[in-house]
């Protein structure tokens, strides 16, 4: 090999990497507490949504983002029904410098994983026997920029991040 091919392949080495290598769904959960009465219901409910995610390494260079997204549905203090899914993905990222990777992990990662996740939502409260919910987009650079923005003021920075709506 020449010390030309060895630079470049060297270079090549060195360039940053982003891949997805999973897209899971770690968690899964619907509880309909109020069944069968509940489906007699004809009142419109009043529904509640969170939204919370993490990401941590796993190992070197790899990444896992978790998207969990809660749906509560109420009539009255009846619940008509609670649904969490936990979406998970795992990241290979490389050669991205720190002040990048956190952004990646608090934005990119989790626009990858939220269609996922709100197709997991949709599907298992229309399999309960429910309308579809179809959940508005979510702009994560919105939140991320917010939670950066807490940060600053409360003094704190947290190396991963976790941000909870």
């Amino acid at each position: 090999m020449t010390d030309a091919t060895a630079a470049a392949s060297a270079a090549q080495d060195n360039q940053p990497t982003y891949n997805i290598e999973k897209i899971y769904v770690k968690d899964l959960s619907l509880e309909v507490p109020n069944a069968p009465s509940i489906f007699l219901e004809r009142e419109a409910p009043t529904v509640d949504v969170q939204l919370h995610h993490t990401s941590k390494s796993v190992d070197e260079g790899i990444y896992q983002t978790e998207l969990t997204i809660t749906v509560t549905a109420k009539i009255g203090e009846k619940t008509m029904f609670l649904a969490e899914a936990n979406q998970a993905g795992i990241f290979q990222i490389r050669n991205v410098p720190n002040q990048d990777l956190d952004p990646i992990l608090g934005i990119g990662n989790p626009n990858i994983l939220y269609p996922y996740a709100r197709e997991t939502i949709s599907d298992a409260i229309t399999r309960a026997g429910f309308p579809p919910v179809l959940l508005n987009p979510v702009n994560f650079e919105a939140l991320y920029q917010a939670q950066k923005a807490q940060e600053a003021q409360d003094g704190a920075e947290t190396p991963m991040v976790t941000t909870k709506h």
